[in-house]
């Protein structure tokens, strides 16, 4: 388990937000959508997040998200971290765009350094346990709060946070109940993590 190849979206009517993925983010492999109406309500607990070499980057695809129709949750700002911004797109799912570098080293581009998906969980060590049970080594941890998973060649990065601080970070209340509407493509699939996220062998998806 060294990959995760995408990760797929269930949104009620996928043409409608398509275009949003593929022209505002740039992302027509690694996110898919398929429909689906499984009832979901408030957090969906994740976030994903791309991140960049430099803020007039974070600019550029919060400016053509926001113009495709997304809502912003947090305005891009600086931070101790770094600079970045959070907006809701069209179909609920929370995006995060940022970047470490404070200061611009050249002009605006459309790429992302990389893609990460991070799950919200109720019990972070559980969760973390069961991950590395199945292969994950861990590049970070942060006791109760947060750990990175090292994938180094893979097309999404995979984080765990505890849910409460994943929606704080997101501006959004941690309320939420229903389906998560997201599932994870990785080849040791398919199964299902102590948070109810569901894993699929690639090709499954469709």
């Amino acid at each position: 388990m060294n990959s995760i190849d995408s990760v797929t979206l269930e949104v009620p009517d996928p043409a409608a937000v398509a275009d949003f993925y593929g022209s505002a983010l740039g992302l027509d492999k690694q996110v898919r959508l398929r429909a689906s109406q499984a009832p979901t309500d408030g957090f969906r607990g994740f976030t994903l997040s791309l991140v960049v070499s430099r803020p007039a980057t974070v600019d550029a695809f919060v400016d053509a998200a926001v113009g495709a129709g997304a809502t912003t949750l947090k305005p891009v700002s600086k931070s101790l971290w770094g600079y970045g911004g959070v907006v809701q797109a069209p179909d609920g799912a929370i995006w995060k765009v940022a970047t470490s570098a404070k200061k611009d080293t050249g002009p605006a581009t459309r790429e992302f350094d990389q893609l990460v998906l991070l799950l919200g969980a109720e019990d972070v060590l559980a969760s973390k346990k069961f991950y590395v049970e199945r292969g994950l080594s861990v590049a970070r941890s942060f006791g109760r709060k947060y750990v990175e998973f090292a994938l180094p060649d893979s097309p999404v990065g995979l984080g765990l946070y505890g849910r409460k601080g994943l929606a704080k970070d997101a501006g959004v209340s941690p309320e939420g109940s229903g389906s998560h509407r997201i599932s994870i493509g990785g080849a040791s699939g398919p199964f299902t993590d102590p948070d109810g996220f569901a894993w699929e062998t690639p090709g499954s998806e469709n």
